[in-house]
């Protein structure tokens, strides 16, 4: 990844929102700790509506939500983006494997992955959350174990095409190690699509972790997103109206997902030629263009 990419992905204006934004998270995930280093402590009395004492309110336990909903933002983020950096190096590491040595490794490892793609996520991302120890290594050997899959077949279609490129020949006729020609000549090459990849698979992932945490599967003394979630509904929170203790961090999800998802359209503009091409356009011709693929053209009358 050169730094002529990263130029023109700080420039887009959907990436650079969407930097802001997780940056924002992340600076409140690393001071998180500091500013609150117990949010499980009583604070107050349950069930307090937001106000200047609270800003947040506070939880059936007297807890302060904006205390939990602060600490929980370093666990989750740091287990969904773990998470998502696993499942595309395992991803990558498999569809690379399979397209570059292709024959009866190639079968074999598609079958694999198909296998994966076929097995419904959710139910085995459950029954293997409850039959491992309740914890964060859990959930994140769950996650990565049942979402690698899918960026497996996408890489692997990827390294296809760039397998049959000159230089990767070139290459071989010179003796390299399949590992160096894998990693130094075909990897560089896909950077906007691997880091297009872990974006969308850390989308998941951190969703994922929230999920199995909302039912109770991690663990429930941790201070999560998920947890915050999970102890919100055990209070009854939709039923006495608490609306309080779930909406902050419901949001904080929320916009992680959001600017995430912009950081993915930017990278998107910039690396897809038609993406590319029709903001060029755009920018040089102030009238709008039909996008139903048919070519624009200036009606011009004749005098006879």
């Amino acid at each position: 990844m050169n730094n002529n990419w990263i130029k023109k992905l700080i420039k887009n204006k959907k990436a650079k929102i969407g930097i802001i934004i997780i940056s924002i998270f992340i600076f409140i995930a690393i001071i998180g700790p500091f500013l609150f280093p117990n949010p499980n402590e009583y604070v107050d009395n349950p069930l307090l509506e937001p106000s200047l004492k609270h800003i947040f309110g506070t939880t059936k336990q007297g807890q302060d939500v904006l205390a939990q909903t602060i600490a929980g933002a370093r666990p989750t983020l740091f287990i969904g983006i773990l998470s998502g950096i696993l499942v595309v190096f395992v991803g990558l590491s498999i569809g690379s494997i399979a397209a570059y040595y292709g024959g009866k490794t190639d079968n074999f490892l598609s079958l694999l992955i198909n296998i994966f793609l076929l097995m419904p996520g959710l139910p085995l991302m459950v029954i293997i959350a409850a039959v491992l120890p309740p914890g964060p290594y859990s959930i994140l050997s769950v996650l990565v174990f049942t979402g690698w899959a899918w960026n497996a077949r996408v890489l692997r279609s990827q390294v296809l095409t760039l397998r049959q490129r000159d230089y990767v020949h070139a290459s071989i006729i010179n003796g390299e190690a399949d590992f160096k020609i894998i990693i130094n000549d075909i990897w560089p090459q896909m950077m906007s699509l691997i880091t297009s990849s872990f974006i969308g698979a850390t989308i998941y992932t951190i969703g994922a972790q929230v999920g199995l945490e909302f039912l109770g599967l991690g663990d429930v003394n941790k201070v999560t997103w998920g947890n915050n979630l999970y102890w919100a509904t055990n209070d009854l929170a939709l039923l006495t109206g608490s609306w309080w203790t779930y909406v902050p961090t419901g949001l904080c999800i929320a916009f992680v997902s959001f600017g995430l998802t912009l950081i993915n359209y930017g990278i998107d503009e910039i690396s897809n030629p038609r993406l590319l091409s029709e903001r060029l356009v755009k920018e040089r011709y102030p009238y709008k263009f039909n996008r139903n693929g048919s070519t624009p053209v200036i009606r011009t009358e004749h005098n006879e």
